[in-house]
């Protein structure tokens, strides 16, 4: 595989399972240096382990408020600078909003919207100084229309389609290219409490996209030239609509 990010250093939150690791070992596997943050330890240290010195774990509570500011500082320790954050780290709550749990929806917003936020506020100093960055957060399918069966979670997409592109609008005068992905319904650990049925349909039937398809995406758009910003690419399996 071509070493397209020989030389960069990226962060990827969430990185233990599911998007965050397939985008972490794409990036790995493309000659880049990857801080993998999560608060899953044994999960960083059995992928590192794999990965070799490349691959570097970071233990952070992004739920923390203080453990969330040391984010950029710690990355700075390890790696000596950064060159791409993929936000990545989220929650899923699905159902009637009547029957969600108010400490659940604090939990999720949280994590969806406030921490994307801050981790971006956070990083955007070291990259508008070094005059170059891509920023890419995971986002989903449900910020592009209203989804019923997932008020709360669609919500806090939407919330993050329009950070992403008011944010892209502010910083691309500083060489920061800012994007999302928005995938349909991925095999992760955020399927967990789908009925077991309705899962093995979905399987079945074709309506899931795998997790290193979502980063290949990732690479597609951290490897176009610099002077092109994929602002947001809308992933869904082919059979979704059906």
């Amino acid at each position: 595989m071509a070493k397209d990010l020989e030389g960069k250093v990226a962060v990827v939150t969430g990185a233990a399972s599911g998007i965050g690791l397939a985008s972490s070992e794409a990036m790995l596997a493309a000659g880049a240096r990857v801080v993998l943050v999560d608060r899953d330890d044994a999960g960083l240290k059995a992928v590192c382990n794999r990965h070799g010195d490349a691959a570097i774990p970071l233990v952070i509570d992004l739920l923390n408020p203080k453990d969330c500011a040391t984010l950029l500082p710690r990355v700075l320790e390890k790696a000596g600078q950064l060159d791409i954050l993929h936000a990545n780290a989220g929650t899923y709550i699905g159902g009637d909003l009547v029957d969600a749990d108010s400490g659940a929806i604090d939990r999720m917003l949280n994590l969806n919207v406030n921490v994307v936020m801050k981790n971006v506020h956070d990083v955007l100093p070291h990259m508008i100084e070094r005059r170059t960055g891509d920023i890419i957060i995971t986002s989903s399918l449900a910020a592009h229309f209203p989804t019923p069966w997932e008020p709360v979670y669609a919500s806090s997409k939407w919330a993050i389609n329009c950070f992403v592109q008011t944010v892209r609008r502010q910083v691309f005068k500083h060489g920061i290219r800012v994007g999302s992905i928005s995938p349909g319904p991925v095999i992760t650990a955020l399927l967990a409490d789908w009925p077991p049925d309705k899962l093995k349909e979905a399987r079945d039937s074709g309506s899931l996209l795998e997790a290193g398809e979502v980063a290949d995406v990732v690479m597609f758009m951290l490897t176009r030239p610099r002077g092109m910003t994929i602002r947001d690419v809308v992933m869904l399996p082919t059979n979704f609509d059906l």
